[in-house]
């Protein structure tokens, strides 16, 4: 199943979190994956600042399995509204955002996310 996986799930995953097995199912065939460029930013300057850059590179290679989907001026007018409609922040509007373009659901387990349309939330 396609789907976009917030950066808390990947970070779950990667440190073998206590949500760790819920995430497993969505980030185990990374060809799956819908990612967001501003996700890949996120988490090569999360993973550079506890693991090493070389450690960040190896996340990045993963994330390039899935579908890379860019910021382009659709995306940015898609996440400007969502932000206005859900008043979300930039790089969480951009996110889901994401996902309603490609119409796969956001899994994720921030609250802020937790009563939208097309989100998966798995609760901490």
């Amino acid at each position: 199943m396609k789907c976009v996986v917030d950066t808390c799930g990947w970070i779950e995953w990667l440190t073998e979190g206590s949500l760790r097995a819920a995430y497993e199912p969505y980030l185990k065939n990374p060809e799956n994956l819908i990612v967001p460029t501003i996700i890949q930013y996120e988490l090569y300057k999360w993973v550079c600042r506890v693991k090493g850059e070389t450690t960040a590179n190896e996340v990045i290679a993963i994330t390039q399995q899935g579908m890379v989907d860019l910021l382009d001026t659709s995306l940015a007018l898609m996440a400007s509204d969502a932000s206005l409609q859900h008043k979300l922040a930039m790089a969480d509007a951009l996110v889901y955002a994401s996902a309603l373009k490609h119409r796969v659901p956001l899994v994720t387990s921030d609250k802020h996310f937790v009563d939208l349309p097309q989100v998966k939330y798995i609760k901490k």
